[in-house]
């Protein structure tokens, strides 16, 4: 399998690339609109510089050059949902260019090599009457997402599998989301992904004949859509056929690739320079200072949590997997002073109780203070771990203090040696054959009388001082 990939991003700006109608997702259709956008006569584009600004982030967090000077083409086509009947783009001089993603992969660390990414305008939606374009007895058009700023963002024919192609993928949305370029929801529309793939003989340089997959939503999709591909042409080719060059779309509905049109020869968009903008040209110490505000990228504060808190690697992936958790980690952290702890608690409860869009973290249910406030009852041993899970679970639904829930709720541990001494002898007596049988070197009975005492404290009791005093009382 040979796969490359065109990934179109919606930059996260409030108003679209060349005129001032707003971003916003989710408005009626055709309200967010003007002569601009729709392409009416008589009409300039003015450059949005905030676009600019986080294109060249972009770039510069994917590992790319920034070139000083880049253009604006008009790439002409006709299509309903392109009002202009051109799309302003960049062709032959992109704003970032030579970049690469690197991917965990089987045999190590993979470098996915990306050829640019530049600047274009969104093209409109078209509405079909049926589950995709195939097949459909009509089509609506909404023009409110004609001239949103986009990056289209191209891979290196380098992606070996449909694995590795998510694993760019999400490698992608973490990054870009990461530096606030984008919000990247798939389901809204402001991720999109083209894929174009063929095979080749195992141990061949010669590329084959390529389709292209599009109508993919979600990264399962693309997974799926290219795993059925890679199969589809296989069984062309083992029975002596052709595979032709064409778009394809992905039907989720039947989990099948269908043809859409025939691509034989190379598109021809008739690329112009665009006449009413002039060439951009970026002023180097501006580009340095967009550098300085980057934040700390994905695998730099992974491989830092590994070293600076001894994390495994495992935890240190889940944690810096989104901005927002990463950042809250570190607070509780340092205010707790036990990063494992820290660690344990937000990978499992804090995270469970997370509210998610897309599958990304949107909030943290808890503050830095109070989730660290009840982390250090923990510690202390005030509460026991089930209590404090139970404690947290109040905090997020009402909002309040870790230590007013423990009193409230009588949930104060007992760690007081005489108090459990008391219950420990007593559980010991009302089980003679239990304690017999820890006394014979049968460890699992242990577990038995832990349990009555943590029953007859209603579950107060600190368990360590509880096997303590307990193998203390039966040691042979």
């Amino acid at each position: 399998m040979v796969i490359g990939l065109e990934v179109h991003a919606e930059l996260s700006t409030r108003s679209k690339l060349f005129c001032g109608c707003s971003t916003a997702f989710g408005a009626p259709p055709n309200t967010q609109v003007c002569p601009v956008c729709l392409g009416l006569p008589g009409v300039l584009p003015v450059l949005n510089e905030r676009a600019v600004e986080l294109a060249v982030k972009a770039g510069l967090a994917l590992h790319c050059q920034i070139a000083p000077f880049s253009k604006f083409d008009r790439k002409n086509y006709f299509y309903p949902d392109l009002p202009k009947a051109y799309q302003i783009s960049q062709y032959d001089l992109p704003l970032c260019r030579d970049g690469y993603v690197e991917i965990a992969a089987p045999e190590g660390v993979r470098r996915i090599g990306i050829v640019r990414v530049h600047l274009e305008e969104e093209a409109g939606k078209s509405v079909h009457s049926g589950e995709s374009i195939v097949g459909s007895e009509y089509s609506n058009i909404d023009y409110n997402r004609v001239g949103i700023p986009l990056i289209e963002i191209v891979s290196q024919p380098d992606l070996r599998s449909p694995e590795e192609a998510r694993a760019y993928l999400e490698q992608l949305r973490t990054t870009l989301r990461y530096i606030g370029v984008s919000d990247v929801r798939m389901e809204e529309g402001s991720l999109r992904c083209d894929a174009n793939i063929s095979l080749r003989p195992r141990g061949s340089d010669e590329l084959g004949t390529k389709t292209e997959v599009k109508n993919m939503n979600s990264f399962r999709a693309v997974a799926r859509a290219l795993a059925f591909e890679a199969r589809r042409q296989a069984e062309l080719l083992r029975r002596g056929e052709r595979v032709v060059q064409e778009t394809r779309a992905w039907s989720e509905a039947r989990q099948e690739t269908v043809s859409m049109r025939s691509k034989e020869e190379a598109d021809d968009y008739r690329y112009f320079p665009e006449p009413d903008l002039a060439p951009l040209v970026l002023d180097p110490g501006q580009v340095e200072r967009w550098r300085a505000e980057l934040p700390e990228l994905p695998d730099a504060r992974r491989a830092r949590f590994v070293r600076e808190y001894g994390l495994p690697p495992y935890d240190a992936g889940v944690l810096t997997g989104s901005r927002i958790v990463a950042d809250f980690f570190e607070a509780v952290a340092a205010r707790v002073g036990d990063a494992k702890l820290a660690s344990n608690w937000v990978m499992g409860e804090v995270l469970r109780h997370a509210p998610t869009e897309g599958g990304e973290v949107e909030a943290i249910p808890v503050s830095v203070q109070g989730l660290a406030e009840l982390l250090e009852l923990v510690k202390r041993g005030t509460v026991s771990q089930p209590a404090a899970k139970e404690v947290l679970e109040e905090m997020v639904h009402s909002g309040r203090p870790a230590g007013e829930i423990v009193r409230e709720r009588g949930l104060e541990q007992i760690s007081d040696r005489g108090a459990l001494e008391a219950v420990v002898d007593r559980v010991i007596h009302e089980n003679p054959k239990p304690a017999a049988d820890v006394r014979a070197g049968e460890g699992k009975a242990i577990g038995f009388l832990m349990g009555q005492v943590m029953k007859q404290t209603q579950g107060k009791a600190n368990p360590q001082q509880v096997r303590a005093l307990l193998e203390e009382r039966l040691r042979p």
